[in-house]
């Protein structure tokens, strides 16, 4: 007993060790990221990188505005200088620039929230009554029409990216919120439609049954017995169908310019006259993580058991 005992307490004290390794293996490129974005210019530039230095929130600055640089040579009084925003003095001070107008961040980031919540929300419902079908009812060649669904799903982008580019272009949808949505809604629902029918398998017939001897409609049973029973697994699903078209980058990059632009797609090319601003990139990706991470951290006891595959067992 004492020997099982020592085993367990040394193998509980590697997996603790081998999880905090993964762990910061895994926060390094966030960590590299946030550092970066609160680096001051010339910090930035510095090689080999300084570890301590002065924080600063040029960048976000930069990242929501346009800028243009001073000429050479020129001097601002201390009136001037008195006269600025705190926004145009930190960016003169670091980069020697004027802020020309609002940027383009907001509106990018309007289109990806806009793009990801309604393609969500249209995969969630399509996936889910799909899944039930299935479920519940007999489909002729159910075996095959599940792989077809899967195989869709299978595919890297840009496979398909040049097929589906001329299809838009002929139909009108380049550039435009309703291509991307129907787009990501066609590649997250195969995903949607397997793991929720995981789900629903899972769920006792029972229940249903029970109801209907009740005078229930099937569509009542599926409102009022198998969606607040399957909520787990649709909660689960959900946040792995955002994150799929929060992050989609191939296919936004290439069906839209402005419009419907999102902030994956116009992030990358953050250049100006003073050449690439690592800081600015930083800074957006920093912001642009932000609601990925709250989703997951709301809904990560429905990840957990969304691993498991089920939500009720017989």
């Amino acid at each position: 007993m004492v020997q099982l005992g020592t085993s367990y307490k040394v193998s509980r004290i590697i997996s603790i060790i081998v999880l905090i390794v993964v762990t910061v293996l895994y926060m390094i490129p966030i960590f590299y990221i946030v550092n970066t974005a609160f680096r001051p210019w010339a910090v930035i530039k510095e090689y080999p990188p300084r570890l301590i230095y002065k924080p600063s929130i040029g960048s976000f600055i930069r990242i929501f505005t346009a800028r243009t640089v001073y000429p050479p040579g020129k001097e601002f009084t201390e009136e001037e200088i008195a006269g600025m925003t705190w926004a145009e003095r930190i960016t003169l001070r670091e980069t020697n620039e004027a802020i020309v107008r609002p940027g383009d961040l907001p509106a990018r980031y309007i289109n990806s929230v806009i793009i990801s919540v309604i393609s969500t929300a249209l995969t969630i419902i399509l996936g889910t009554l799909t899944a039930y079908g299935f479920s519940r009812f007999k489909v002729k060649l159910k075996d095959f029409s599940l792989f077809f669904i899967l195989s869709t799903r299978m595919l890297p982008p840009v496979v398909v990216v040049i097929p589906i580019f001329l299809l838009f272009r002929n139909v009108g949808l380049t550039d435009t919120h309703l291509g991307l949505i129907l787009l990501y809604t066609c590649f997250n629902v195969s995903f949607a439609v397997w793991v929720l029918k995981g789900f629903i398998d899972e769920i006792p017939r029972e229940y249903e049954e029970a109801a209907m001897v009740d005078g229930y409609t099937r569509f009542q049973v599926f409102l009022k017995i198998v969606l607040p029973q399957a909520v787990t697994g649709i909660a689960a699903t959900a946040v792995f169908c955002f994150i799929f078209a929060w992050n989609e980058y191939a296919f936004a990059f290439l069906l839209s310019r402005k419009t419907a632009q999102t902030v994956p797609a116009w992030l990358p090319y953050q250049t100006g006259v003073l050449g690439y601003d690592w800081g600015a990139a930083a800074a957006g990706t920093f912001l642009f993580l932000i609601p990925a991470m709250i989703l997951t951290i709301v809904l990560r006891k429905h990840l957990v058991r969304g691993i498991s595959f089920g939500a009720i067992r017989k």
